[in-house]
């Protein structure tokens, strides 16, 4: 388990309940590739624990932190890539690891 992760899936859990999820315009429509929704996606997120943490990376055009957690989705959602900031978490939604590009 990755020390940052025991740190960051408490915060995008809460968030994930209050509501205070922004989806990006790929997210969405990643999710509707799945016949999900930004209900699905929030419950995703409040369901993620620290385990889940798969990797962090840097974003090259904004310089913020990029988490990486692993899914389990019936519909072959496999990974979540999120960036905290003050009051929202902005989503992204991958099948495999081969699509975890720079977004």
């Amino acid at each position: 388990m990755e020390r940052w992760a025991v740190r960051i899936v408490p915060r995008v859990r809460r968030l994930a309940a209050e509501g205070s999820v922004r989806f990006t315009y790929k997210a969405l429509q990643e999710l509707a590739e799945f016949g999900l929704d930004e209900v699905d996606g929030c419950e995703i997120l409040a369901g993620m624990t620290p385990s889940d943490g798969a990797r962090r990376q840097r974003s090259t055009r904004t310089g913020e932190w990029m988490y990486v957690f692993r899914t389990l989705h019936l519909g072959g959602l496999s990974y979540v890539k999120l960036v905290i900031r003050a009051s929202c978490v902005v989503v992204s939604f991958h099948a495999e690891m081969g699509d975890l590009g720079d977004d």
